[in-house]
């Protein structure tokens, strides 16, 4: 694939974002920020079995954070939980399909670096 199509991929999830919605009856509701570029979102999770039945995300951020919020929570979603952990931060450069230089990593990982943390909890 090439590297416009990848770039597409980016901008057609930045544009019209997969589960970009709040979850008011969330078991999870985790917020997560970026401070050094003002990246904000909230990661919201509905588990049920063991499993997440629901993943969604609220809040603001560059394309790059935004379309790994979308792209990471409708994958996540119907997983088990002990799956999720699996996921690593090289899965998500992968799913993202671009090479994020240093600087953009702190915005590819946040949704990530939030669902690790709420799994943790669990």
């Amino acid at each position: 694939m090439s590297e416009e199509i990848y770039k597409q991929h980016i901008l057609d999830h930045y544009n019209t974002p997969k589960n970009k919605e709040m979850l008011f009856e969330a078991d999870i509701e985790l917020p997560a920020k970026n401070a050094s570029c003002g990246d904000s979102y909230v990661l919201y999770m509905n588990i049920e079995n063991g499993c997440i039945h629901e993943a969604t995300f609220s809040g603001v951020g560059c394309a790059i954070s935004q379309a790994a919020a979308s792209i990471l929570t409708e994958k996540v979603k119907g997983m088990t939980i002990e799956h999720a952990q699996k996921i690593t931060e090289e899965d998500v450069y992968t799913m993202l399909g671009v090479e994020i230089t240093i600087g953009r990593q702190k915005c590819a990982l946040l949704i990530y670096n939030a669902l690790q943390e709420a799994l943790e909890s669990l």
